[in-house]
């Protein structure tokens, strides 16, 4: 059921009439959740973020192209990203899709283009992570990541808990001793491939974390289910782990209470903060992690007279 929901949540999310709405009339929505479209904006983000105590993973937005032309313009677009924030004196983490670089088009010479930016983000003090997109490139992307972490320390790499195949792939790269972000997943995945129900996802989402701390490798927690963060934080008293191997990740307008929290306990934390003129795709993947929110969404764009009282857009 949660499967036929996600497709029809994504259906409407992708639909001319609710890109149309959401363009017209709610641009002030798309900036809670996404910084803007220049980088002057994300960097105002980080910076007001950082006052809070809060560290940033900045992800200049954008997958799939369809030629090499526009991957060798988003490699361009990405290593100007990493020279304006050296400049701004902000340090954040870096997130990069590899359907972006031409992953679809030619596996090595997307290889060449993200070799290029863990390049410029060495050079520059930053970590970058690999983002995990849908199932039909985990495995193209996971090579890429492990010819990749051998040389270069300062990438990591996505892992999504929805998927059967994810335990047997962290098992696979943990003798690199990697750094790993485990999020639930939010691509529409069928049945065979992903696990349907929530707590299926849930549990190995526990499962997964433990794995990786037990494993010898490092974990950046990337949810806002408070049931998660509590057993990782109970885990984390009950064993001898490292704080420098545990970190927690949350995005942009979702959940700031608890990312304040846990940065004012001493736990490094850090908001996925997007940028760039490609937002919509991120933006309605937002909308189908639950089926409430688009209802949220319809409201906010009606006059206000119209609405009733809502809590806003909730992310797992």
């Amino acid at each position: 059921m949660a499967h036929w929901t996600r497709s029809l949540v994504l259906a409407a999310a992708d639909s001319w009439w609710m890109k149309q709405l959401i363009l017209r009339r709610g641009q002030w929505l798309v900036r809670r959740f996404v910084a803007g479209e220049r980088i002057d904006d994300a960097i105002a983000v980080m910076r007001r973020l950082k006052e809070e105590g809060l560290g940033t993973i900045l992800d200049l937005l954008g997958e799939d192209v369809s030629s090499e032309q526009e991957a060798d313009a988003a490699l361009a677009q990405i290593l100007a990203t990493i020279d304006a924030v050296a400049a701004a004196s902000v340090k954040p983490d870096l997130a990069v899709k590899l359907t972006q670089l031409g992953l679809l088009l030619d596996e090595a010479q997307a290889h060449q283009r993200m070799e290029q930016i863990a390049v410029r983000a060495r050079q520059t003090g930053l970590f970058v992570w690999i983002d995990m997109e849908q199932s039909a490139v985990t495995e193209a992307t996971l090579r890429l990541f492990e010819a990749l972490r051998p040389t270069y320390e300062n990438v990591g790499i996505v892992l999504q808990a929805y998927l059967y195949r994810t335990m047997n792939d962290l098992k696979r790269l943990l003798p690199l001793h990697p750094k790993v972000r485990i999020v639930k997943g939010a691509y529409l995945e069928p049945p065979e491939v992903a696990f349907p129900k929530k707590a299926d996802v849930d549990r190995n989402y526990r499962k997964l974390v433990f794995a990786c701390l037990q494993g010898g490798g490092s974990v950046a927690v990337a949810t806002h289910d408070p049931a998660i963060i509590a057993g990782v934080l109970s885990y984390c008293r009950e064993h001898p782990v490292a704080s420098d191997r545990v970190e927690f990740q949350m995005l942009y307008g979702v959940r700031p209470d608890l990312q304040r929290t846990l940065a004012q306990r001493g736990y490094r934390t850090l908001v996925y903060v997007p940028f760039g003129e490609a937002w919509y795709p991120y933006f309605s993947r937002r909308l189908a992690e639950r089926p409430a929110n688009i209802g949220f969404v319809l409201r906010s764009l009606m006059p206000a007279s119209s609405q009733a009282p809502h809590q806003g857009i909730k992310a797992g």
